[in-house]
């Protein structure tokens, strides 16, 4: 690994932990030339997944996409990084066992809805009303009934 100061090719790690859950690996690395101490992670190669759209285009799968929807669903919410990325690895998790290079658009919304859902029910509501393009209070009403009727406890 080369050193970002001085671009020597000559270190050694000094500190390994587990990371993401186990799924990478975190190395404290020490330039054997100027001493500058710097990180480096090691991660599972992922197998590219393409994302199928509605209207049946495909583009790559993107982990920022979806972290930018958490993102904006969560804005003002009692909601930290460290659990949208916990969603975000359970998604790419339950990708990677269930799809060998294709998934549908509608199963990452509806995955991302199902967490939502229980981590937050302002944010699930904020989501669903861009996902699933509300028009009118109507839309928000037939979301909410449930939701106040029989509690938190009903599947989506």
């Amino acid at each position: 690994m080369k050193c970002p100061s001085c671009h020597q090719d000559n270190d050694r790690v000094i500190d390994s932990r587990a990371c993401d859950d186990g799924f990478g690996i975190r190395r404290r690395r020490e330039c054997q030339f100027c001493s500058r101490r710097f990180t480096t992670y090691e991660r599972i190669e992922r197998a590219s997944i393409k994302v199928i759209k509605r209207n049946g285009t495909r583009e790559p799968f993107d982990r920022q996409k979806l972290k930018n929807g958490l993102e904006l669903a969560c804005r003002k919410r009692p909601v930290s990084d460290a659990q949208l990325e916990d969603i975000l690895n359970k998604i790419e998790i339950e990708i990677e066992n269930r799809f060998d290079n294709e998934v549908e658009s509608q199963f990452l919304g509806e995955m991302l809805m199902e967490h939502l859902f229980l981590l937050d029910q302002v944010a699930f509501v904020r989501f669903v009303s861009v996902y699933r393009q509300f028009k009118d209070a109507r839309d928000f009403v037939e979301v909410l009934k449930p939701m106040l009727g029989r509690g938190s406890h009903k599947k989506i």
